[in-house]
C-alpha cells in the first residue's frame, strides 16, 4: 500500500518565483513581493518513487507564495491562515501527514497552530534536521582530521527549536561548547539544561563574531532572513555545518576562504527511485532532512502530529534515527554551496588551513622577538 504525504515549500527569495512563473521576471522584485500575499497556495508537483523494504510513499509539494521577509513582517495570523489553505490543498490530494519546509516550520508556534487547525498529521521535521546537522558536523570534522571531542564547538541560533536539540546532541560528543544567540537569559537556561543532561558546561554568548572566531566546529541554524556568517568570522580550518534555510553562511565565504570547510547540513539520501518532478535545489534522489522525516513517517503509516513546538524531546529525535535506519535514509556526501565536494578538494582545504595557521604562528613569533 502506498501512503501519501504533503510538504509545504515557499520561495526563499523573489527570484525563486521565476522557476514556477517565468513571466514574473519582467517586473521589479518589489512589485512581485507586494502581490505575493494575495496569491492562493500553488500546487507544485507529485513526488513519486519513495520506497523502502517496508513500504512505499508518494507525496505532493504545495507552495505558499511568501518569502521569509513576508512571513516575519505580515501578521502571524494571516501567515498561518495561508499555511492552513496550503495544508488543506495537500489533504485534498490525499496527504495524510504534512511536512513543513523552511519558514513554514517556524511561524505559528513552530507548527503547533497549524496542526490544531488541520485534520491530518503535521511535523516540522526538526527532529531529524537536528540529528543530521550534528552528524554532518561530525563527518566534516573527521574529513578535516579531528574529532568533535577535541574541538571548540558552537551552535548559532541555539535557542531555536532545532538549535536547542542540536546543542544537546552535540554536548554528548563535544567537551567545549558555546551557545550563541540574541537572548542571553534563554541561552543561560539552555546552558543549564545542557549541563544537567550531559555534564558539559556550555558557554552562553551573544557575541556572534567572538564565538565564531574561537570555534573549530560550528552548527548554524538561526532564523535570520539573510546571511550572518561572513569570511572574517571564521578561523583557519573551521568546519561550518549550515542547516539554516535560508542559509546563514554568506556565499562570500566560499569565494574568500579556501581554508574553511562549509557544508550544507541536513541533506539526506532517499530510499527508492524518488522523483520530485521539481528542482528545489537538492541533488537527484536527495532531500532536506525535514522532508525526509515526513517521508519516513508516511512509510511507517504514522499519520500523527510529530515534531511540533519550540521544545521537543530527544526521544523524538532518537525515534527518527531509528526510522531512518529502518527505511534506508542516510546523510548524503559532503556538499558545499550546492555542489559535491571531492576528497581532493577537502584535502586542499586542510592544506590551506595548515599553511595559514603556520603563517600566523610565524607572525606571532616574529612580533614577540
Amino acid at each position: 500500500m502506498t501512503h501519501t504525504f504533503g510538504f509545504l515549500i515557499h520561495p526563499l527569495e523573489v527570484a525563486d518565483v521565476y522557476r514556477k512563473v517565468p513571466a514574473a521576471r519582467h517586473f521589479p522584485d518589489r512589485w512581485i513581493e507586494a502581490v505575493m500575499p494575495l496569491a492562493p497556495p500553488i500546487y507544485v508537483s507529485h513526488i513519486t518513487g519513495v520506497r523502502s523494504p517496508y513500504g512505499e510513499a508518494d507525496g505532493h509539494f504545495v507552495s505558499v507564495a511568501l518569502t521569509p521577509r513576508l512571513m516575519t513582517s505580515l501578521p502571524e495570523a494571516r501567515v498561518v491562515a495561508k499555511l492552513v489553505q496550503a495544508g488543506r490543498m495537500a489533504a485534498e490530494k490525499g496527504a495524510r501527514i504534512l511536512g513543513l519546509g523552511a519558514y513554514t516550520a517556524i511561524v505559528g508556534n513552530a507548527g503547533q497552530d497549524l496542526a490544531d487547525r488541520l485534520e491530518i498529521g503535521v511535523t516540522t521535521g526538526n527532529s531529524y534536521t537536528a540529528a543530521t546537522g550534528v552528524e554532518g558536523a561530525e563527518l566534516g570534522a573527521q574529513a578535516m582530521g579531528f574529532s568533535l571531542e577535541e574541538a571548540e564547538c558552537a551552535v548559532v541560533g541555539a535557542t531555536g527549536s532545532v538549535g536547542r536539540v542540536a546543542a544537546l546532541l552535540l554536548a554528548r560528543k563535544a567537551k567545549r561548547l558555546r551557545l550563541v544567540g540574541r537572548d542571553l537569559p534563554r541561552l543561560v537556561r539552555l546552558a543549564d539544561e545542557v549541563r544537567l543532561a550531559t555534564g558539559v558546561e556550555a558557554e552562553p554568548s551573544t557575541d556572534l563574531h567572538g564565538a565564531l572566531v574561537a570555534s573549530d566546529v560550528v552548527i548554524t541554524v538561526s532564523s535570520a532572513v539573510g546571511a550572518i556568517v561572513s569570511p572574517e568570522d571564521l578561523k583557519p580550518g573551521a568546519v561550518v555545518c549550515d542547516i539554516a534555510r535560508p542559509r546563514d553562511v554568506s556565499r562570500q565565504v566560499a569565494e574568500a576562504r579556501d581554508d574553511v570547510l562549509v557544508i550544507e547540513g541536513g541533506i539526506v539520501e532517499v530510499p527508492g527511485e524518488v522523483d520530485f518532478h521539481f528542482d528545489f535545489g537538492c541533488p537527484p534522489r536527495t532531500c532536506l532532512a525535514c522532508m525526509a522525516e515526513t517521508m519516513m513517517l508516511a512509510l511507517e503509516g504514522r499519520f500523527e502530529d510529530f515534531t511540533l513546538g519550540r521544545e521537543y524531546s530527544l526521544e523524538l529525535v532518537e525515534e527518527t534515527l531509528r526510522l531512518a535506519r529502518k527505511h534506508g535514509f542516510r546523510v548524503a556526501a559532503l556538499r558545499s554551496f550546492e555542489r559535491a565536494l571531492s576528497e581532493d578538494e577537502v584535502a586542499e582545504i586542510r592544506r590551506n588551513a595548515d599553511r595559514k595557521r603556520r603563517g600566523r604562528v610565524q607572525v606571532a613569533v616574529g612580533a614577540g622577538s
